[in-house]
């Protein structure tokens, strides 16, 4: 228990209703005076300056090895000497302290470093706002407009350009042995090189032996018309190098030369094309009011129970529609050996794999954030941008649960299908 005074009077509270207390009290002085709560001059500003310069004396304390007006400072040695105005962007907006200073000028405080103008907050809130697509004019209007704080491009450019050192490690860092899943998958951006175009930036995204996703990492295409054979073994062997020896099922949507490089580094690796893809590809060389009756008949091709009833199904379908669009049936033939692995899998494994949704998912909110800033720059502009919406990416946790959860059952077919292999990588 402890004693306070509330409204002139000794009342006794319990330790953790006296700070409650002494907050409704400063929030009716506030009141009384006809302060605001936010804004110049308003409660919380002055808050935060006396909570900060109260920490700062407190850091002091610790650098001297002693209180302020303590004897044991007197004679000799270092002590203080002063303090220094300084205004620093919080969250709730500008606010000017008192910095202590010592005769020697080794005091480095840690709440408030030296040159340093904003707390971590407002850092976190710049990288929140960036990562959600705006672009560094509206972010300095933003904290203009809600915090009263001016704040340059220039500074918003070296807050963002600080997480760009956590890129290089992200994009090396060391993996899992084995994966179940791996889902490559591309979106466009466009780079003002020159002249304003469109390039890919390629992702890849594994499922965990534990069901849980993971983003290894995002390349820059090459070239304008697809990358082939040579620029995907350099890919996949830079994921090999990180340590993964092994992945079951390979998801791509027709990536030129992908195959053959996956045949190289995991020989044992099923390439899968996605179906979904296929499904909207062949959509595109039809009219709008076919799609319905396409969809319907291609269906018992991807839902048969074997590669001989799918091909029943599908010479059902060439004769049905070969005439009026023989450009979806050549698109189905030549996808047919990345499309027939499909159908040796058990139910479960196909309902996780029939598409990138998985990928697309994740790729629609990349999409947002692209969309937002219109074109870059530069290569590293856009990799930055996006790395940015990936660090943002489920902050509650709530949709890996949901992810994990939903695998569950299909990993548990392929710890039969491919015996051993998901065990090798809990080990």
């Amino acid at each position: 228990m402890t004693d306070v005074v509330v409204n002139g009077s000794v009342e006794q509270l319990a330790d953790g209703a006296v700070e409650d207390q002494l907050v409704r009290e400063l929030a009716e002085r506030a009141r009384a005076q006809g302060l605001q709560l936010t804004g110049e001059g308003g409660l919380l500003g002055r808050l935060t300056k006396r909570v900060l310069e109260s920490a700062l004396e407190g850091e002091m304390d610790d650098h001297l090895g002693y209180g302020k007006h303590d004897p044991a400072g007197r004679d000799g040695g270092n002590s203080r000497n002063g303090r220094r105005a300084k205004t620093v962007l919080t969250d709730i907006g500008p606010v000017q302290i008192e910095v202590p200073r010592d005769r020697e000028a080794s005091f480095e405080p840690r709440l408030v470093a030296k040159r340093a103008r904003r707390l971590s907050g407002v850092e976190d809130l710049v990288v929140s706002l960036s990562a959600k697509g705006l672009t560094h004019g509206e972010i300095c209007a933003h904290l203009a407009e809600v915090y009263g704080a001016q704040v340059s491009k220039e500074t918003i450019s070296r807050i963002t350009d600080r997480v760009m050192e956590g890129l290089a490690d992200w994009q090396n860092r060391p993996l899992d042995a084995v994966y179940p899943v791996l889902f490559i998958d591309c979106i466009h951006v466009k780079i003002r090189d020159g002249q304003v175009a469109n390039r890919p930036i390629y992702l890849a995204l594994a499922v965990t032996v534990d069901g849980e996703r993971d983003i290894l990492g995002m390349w820059a295409g090459e070239h304008g018309d697809g990358e082939g054979a040579k620029y995907w073994l350099r890919v996949l062997t830079e994921i090999k190098n990180r340590g993964v020896n092994d992945v079951c099922i390979l998801v791509c949507d027709g990536l030129k030369g992908l195959p053959q490089a996956v045949d190289t580094v995991w020989p044992q690796t099923i390439v899968q094309t996605c179906i979904v893809h296929l499904l909207r590809n062949s959509f595109k060389y039809a009219s709008r009011k076919d799609w319905a009756a396409i969809a319907r008949d291609l269906k018992p091709v991807y839902t048969a129970a074997n590669e001989a009833e799918a091909l029943e199904r599908f010479a059902e379908f060439a004769a049905a529609w070969e005439t009026k669009y023989p450009a979806i049936v050549r698109l189905w033939e030549n996808a047919w050996a990345e499309f027939v692995p499909f159908l040796t899998f058990d139910r479960e494994i196909r309902t996780v794999i029939a598409t990138t949704n998985a990928i697309e998912s994740l790729n629609a909110r990349l999409r947002r954030a692209v969309r937002a800033r219109g074109h870059f720059p530069t290569e590293q502009a856009a990799l930055k941008c996006l790395y940015l919406a990936i660090l943002s990416l489920d902050p509650t946790g709530k949709g890996r649960r949901r992810w994990t959860n939903r695998w569950k059952r299909a990993l548990n077919a392929f710890e039969i299908t491919f015996d051993g292999r998901l065990s090798a990588g809990r080990k």
